[in-house]
């Protein structure tokens, strides 16, 4: 007798219906199993893709130059000379390769505005990661070149220029953040912060680089950007970090070795240097996810094995159970094979029912974690949910081998004679 798909399909269903407290704790560890691999899963990528919108909003094909000096005071300062003019204008001899360079100097002063201070903010995070309260600005030393090598845009007003270094205006861009903590909804440009009681006019402001929902929970846009020489005025030790944007990522493996020979020859024996691309950081940080989405993966696949073992054993029993209805089928001309296929789609169909289940809970997991840890809403890609569902079915096909090869190769006057 051949097997009849369909008909093994309703006798699969009527059993598992049929014993439904038995079919649901049965499917208890696949769903659980397949739930939890979809989350990690999920999850994982989305830090991948919070991780590449941060990237993607400082600008690609960037290079990070770090100065480290060998000299210091009785009090512990740097004595480091200023390097910067010089790789200023070693860069811009690149021009056909390089978009621009910058310092990253740190600004150490109060900026306040009518009764707005960065002396009296205060701030916290909330449960949810996002920002409460009012938090200073970060405040940096930059070239005319800043908003190249960092991907920033102008919203109102205009950019820093290379006169507002040579002839030391008091001048200043802010961000996108910085501009609603010190103006609100009013227009920044024009108006004047008092740094260290310095006047700085406010010549533009920089559109945010990140999209509204990822900005509530990250400090990138809030910054405010003075021209290089306001050193001078406002003071601090020569930058030793620095940014070099690269016109694509070919020149930038030129550039690398070209930055480190000229970088060699400057500082010489009074310090040490490191040149280093900023995709390079991307792509250890992408490994390390990865890693630990196996990781996490393979520990929350145990469940799925120990799903399968709790399917191999309730086969075993339904086995056992049904053994003179395998006798009389046997008896009547069914083939080996027709049994065969009876136990493994019921067996399929047990983890294929856990396994929905399981795709159910691990999308909503997906959503609920990764807005609270990323704040970034991820549901699991196609790809995620139908190797879930194939892997689900594939178990029952796998545990279930050896239930219906033992029920296919029952005797049918044996199985005839049981209970």
């Amino acid at each position: 007798m051949a097997v009849n798909i369909m008909q093994a399909f309703k006798m699969a269903w009527k059993s598992i219906w049929g014993k439904k407290g038995r079919s649901t704790l049965t499917i208890l560890g696949i769903f659980i199993g397949i739930a939890a691999v979809m989350t990690i899963v999920s999850v994982l990528e989305g830090m991948k893709e919070f991780t590449r919108q941060q990237y993607a909003a400082m600008g690609s094909n960037r290079i990070s130059v770090y100065i480290w000096s060998y000299s210091y005071d009785e009090e512990g300062n740097s004595l480091a000379p200023d390097y910067f003019p010089n790789l200023y204008n070693y860069c811009n001899g690149m021009r056909q390769y390089i978009d621009g360079v910058t310092p990253q100097g740190n600004v150490n002063a109060t900026v306040s505005y009518g009764t707005k201070s960065t002396a009296n903010m205060e701030y916290s995070w909330d449960e949810n990661g996002n920002i409460t309260g009012e938090m200073p600005p970060s405040l940096y030393y930059v070239s005319d070149q800043y908003s190249a090598c960092s991907n920033l845009t102008l919203a109102k007003g205009r950019d820093l220029a290379y006169l507002d270094m040579k002839n030391y205006n008091q001048v200043c861009v802010i961000g996108a953040q910085a501009a609603k903590t010190f103006f609100g909804s009013a227009d920044p440009v024009g108006k004047e912060l008092q740094v260290n009681g310095n006047p700085f006019l406010v010549v533009g402001v920089y559109g945010s680089r990140l999209s509204e929902e990822s900005a509530a929970t990250s400090t990138i846009d809030n910054f405010i950007a003075f021209p290089y020489t306001a050193r001078r005025l406002l003071g601090g030790e020569a930058p030793s970090q620095f940014t070099v944007k690269a016109k694509d990522n070919v020149n930038l493996n030129e550039i690398i070795p070209q930055l480190g020979g000229f970088l060699k020859g400057l500082v010489g024996s009074n310090g040490s240097y490191d040149v280093s691309s900023e995709n390079q950081w991307q792509d250890y940080q992408n490994e390390y996810l990865t890693q630990l989405s196996l990781i996490l993966g393979g520990i929350a696949a145990i469940s799925l094995l120990v799903g399968g073992i709790g399917i191999m054993n309730i086969m075993l029993v339904t086995v056992t159970e049904r053994t003179r209805e395998i006798g009389i089928r046997r008896a009547i001309g069914a083939q080996r094979a027709s049994i065969v296929a009876q136990f493994l789609i019921e067996a399929a169909m047990l983890c294929g029912i856990g396994g929905l289940v399981g795709i159910a809970v691990g999308t909503l997991g997906s959503v609920v974690l990764s807005t609270f840890l990323v704040q970034i809403t991820v549901f699991p890609p196609l790809w995620v949910t139908a190797a879930a569902f194939a892997l689900s079915v594939a178990l029952g096909v796998l545990f279930g081998i050896y239930p219906a090869a033992k029920a296919s190769k029952l005797q049918p006057v044996e199985a005839l004679r049981a209970e």
